[in-house]
């Protein structure tokens, strides 16, 4: 088939674009750079690259008669964020695309309720943010548009994506470097609350997987929504205890209130640090696993040390003693 990816060389796109061309897939990655995503791969010689600037060609109007004219069979979307933005891709597909799977996120869900949580429960509360807010109506767009016999489309919920080549979320839900000073030297880090939040990574390529089975699994997929994470999830402590452990140290947690780490430490770091700690999310996985057969590759401290590892092969973080691990 002709898969149009919108936003291929993204995190996900670096693994996703990859897989498909071997898969034997025709790929085309709309991108406003033309790039090929943060890890070298053969595949990509194999691919189309058309630029695309989808902020303005949106405001246009435009955007979607774009996509339309590379004729795809299926379209995945990794970079829509706006209610309006999915609306006008999905009219322009309507009718002349068979497949449109959307990458939405698991912040469409709120703080947790019951643990795991899934798909389709009240497991959760409504998300709070307008991030959320708008995945959120995407998602409930997309079903709709199937449910009434319009396009076929699927919705997959990334967990906190990690892998080679950034910065992942750290135990303090945030990309602080410092973090890992602390870690790295056995030191104590003030977490605010208690420390046994919650945080639910997912390795890229494992999100990628997911990706190409909605691919491949269209009528499983049809007109569903999905989590896509790893199978487990890290309580902020034993992040703390997991990746100090590595470089051979044994840093502790000192729980300190909120209003205190929001004078120790930046506006952006602390609004980032809210949005993960605040949820303290676990997802189910068996929906996935049951109807497209995916089987992620990584847990979370896995997929975190390769990260890790990578950023300091590259000079690009600091730590007090060399990892161990």
């Amino acid at each position: 088939m002709r898969v149009v990816v919108i936003g291929g060389s993204g995190h996900i796109g670096t693994f996703l674009v990859p897989r498909l061309v071997r898969a034997g897939h025709e790929v085309v990655s709309v991108t406003r750079s033309g790039g090929t995503g943060y890890a070298d791969a053969p595949e990509w010689e194999q691919v189309r690259h058309v630029t695309a600037d989808r902020e303005q060609q949106d405001a246009e109007g435009t955007f979607g008669q774009t996509i339309v004219a590379l004729e795809p069979d299926v379209v995945i979307d990794l970079v829509c964020f706006t209610v309006e933005s999915a609306t006008a891709l999905v009219e322009a597909l309507r009718g002349k695309v068979d497949h449109l799977i959307h990458c939405g996120s698991i912040w469409r869900h709120g703080p947790s309720r019951k643990l795991p949580i899934t798909e389709d429960s009240d497991s959760a509360d409504p998300p709070f943010d307008d991030y959320g807010v708008q995945k959120a109506a995407i998602a409930r767009l997309l079903k709709d548009e199937t449910a009434a016999g319009g396009l076929v489309t699927t919705s997959l919920h990334p967990g906190h994506i990690v892998g080679p080549g950034w910065h992942p979320t750290g135990p303090l839900g945030n990309i602080d470097p410092q973090v890992w000073q602390v870690l790295s030297s056995g030191g104590v880090l003030q977490v605010p609350g208690s420390g046994m939040e919650t945080l639910h990574h997912v390795h890229a390529d494992d999100v990628a997987q997911a990706f190409e089975l909605a691919v491949s699994h269209r009528d499983a997929a049809a007109g569903e929504d999905f989590s896509v994470v790893a199978p487990t999830a890290l309580s902020v402590r034993g992040y703390v205890e997991i990746a100090s452990g590595w470089f051979g140290q044994a840093a502790t947690v000192e729980p300190i209130t909120w209003h205190a780490y929001r004078a120790a430490t930046t506006p952006d770091y602390a609004e980032q640090s809210w949005g993960h700690l605040h949820r303290s999310q676990v997802f189910s996985i068996d929906k996935a696993k049951s109807l497209l057969g995916y089987a992620p590759a990584y847990e979370p401290d896995a997929a975190i040390l390769e990260s890790v590892r990578r950023l300091i092969d590259d000079g690009e973080l600091a730590v007090a003693g060399p990892l161990k691990a």
